[in-house]
């Protein structure tokens, strides 16, 4: 059974989020996989992790970069799992693979936008209806994280 959790952005947009949730699975030793919703945030994600702090960057590369298996983080605007990642965070209203192989499956939506609260709802519904566990957190006003479900 996979772990399912769904990150309710309010305040903090996913670009001061998602390197954060990156850096603390990669300090756990997972392998991480981020599906974006099209090419095109694939490579606003893949400068995101380049510059987001001055004193630090995350490992990360995408098919351009070649040696996919060995990127500690892959960035993809598709199905696959080439570095043999544990975790697979979908951001941008990304289409979620089967999660069943991965030991932790990430959702990060934008709370201000209707289609993405819906498309939210109904992965809560499908991921619930196939037997993984799920959490719910929304950020709360001073921008923490609050578990609701």
């Amino acid at each position: 059974m996979t772990e399912v959790l769904f990150y309710h952005l309010m305040i903090k947009p996913l670009e001061e989020v998602l390197p954060g949730l990156l850096e603390k699975s990669l300090a756990r030793g997972w392998r991480c996989v981020v599906q974006a919703g099209s090419r095109e945030r694939c490579e606003a994600i893949d400068s995101l992790l380049w510059t987001y702090r001055d004193d630090a960057f995350l490992p990360h590369g995408t098919t351009a970069d070649g040696h996919a298996e060995a990127q500690p983080v892959y960035l993809t605007d598709g199905p696959e799992n080439p570095n043999a990642a544990s975790v697979r965070f979908l951001v941008d209203r990304a289409a979620p693979p089967d999660l069943s192989s991965y030991e932790r499956g990430v959702f990060l939506f934008d709370g201000h936008d209707p289609e993405a609260l819906a498309d939210a709802r109904a992965h809560w519904k499908a991921m619930k209806a196939a037997g993984h566990e799920l959490t719910y957190w929304q950020q709360a006003e001073n921008g923490r994280w609050e578990k609701k479900a």
